[in-house]
């Protein structure tokens, strides 16, 4: 009877103790343990996407002729058109080109003739991936846009927004349409 009390110990420890560190797991995956920087959970681990072509199973509805005079009267800048450029990015990536710097700097001194006292940069990313990780991966653009502004000497209000894979640029599917999609979108505010 002695082992068998013994044994029952060791089972409710046991329990305990799992119930501890799935409690623990959890905790540290919701981003609610303790110590916890939450800054680590906006970020996303280096996911490895293979480049595909477009998913054709797509139902079709954000490109719909309204839908698309909708998207292209939010994505207007209030500036005439041309005379900021979006920096396009490579396939699952945030770090600058080397033609995305150029564009940058041409912005930036535009922005300084303009007067522009409000900018927010409305990152993208293409269609391949999910909205999610598109949102989070089209942030991390615009901030790196932001902050090799402020490199530049560029301080004026700047605000940085994701639009990830919800909100194209363009509207076709192929791969030039995907690399305007992968952008950093400049739009002047009042």
């Amino acid at each position: 009877m002695r082992h068998v009390s013994h044994v029952s110990h060791v089972g409710v420890f046991g329990a305990l103790a799992l119930g501890a560190l799935l409690t623990q797991s959890c905790a540290t995956q919701s981003g609610s343990g303790a110590g916890t920087d939450r800054t680590q959970a906006e970020r996303i681990g280096e996911q490895t996407i293979k480049e595909a072509g477009p998913n054709r199973a797509t139902d079709g509805s954000r490109t719909s002729p309204d839908m698309q005079s909708e998207l292209s009267s939010r994505n207007a800048s209030g500036v005439a058109a041309g005379l900021l450029m979006d920096a396009l990015f490579d396939f699952d990536r945030d770090n600058l080109r080397s033609d995305a710097l150029v564009i940058v700097e041409t912005n930036a001194k535009r922005l300084k003739e303009l007067g522009a006292a409000h900018v927010l940069l409305e990152g993208r990313g293409d269609e391949v991936g999910t909205s999610a990780y598109n949102l989070v991966l089209g942030e991390r653009r615009a901030r790196n846009v932001k902050r090799y502004l402020q490199q530049l000497g560029l301080f004026l209000d700047i605000k940085t927004t994701s639009y990830g894979k919800d909100r194209p640029l363009c509207f076709e599917h192929g791969a030039d349409c995907m690399q305007k999609n992968r952008s950093v979108h400049f739009v002047v505010k009042e």
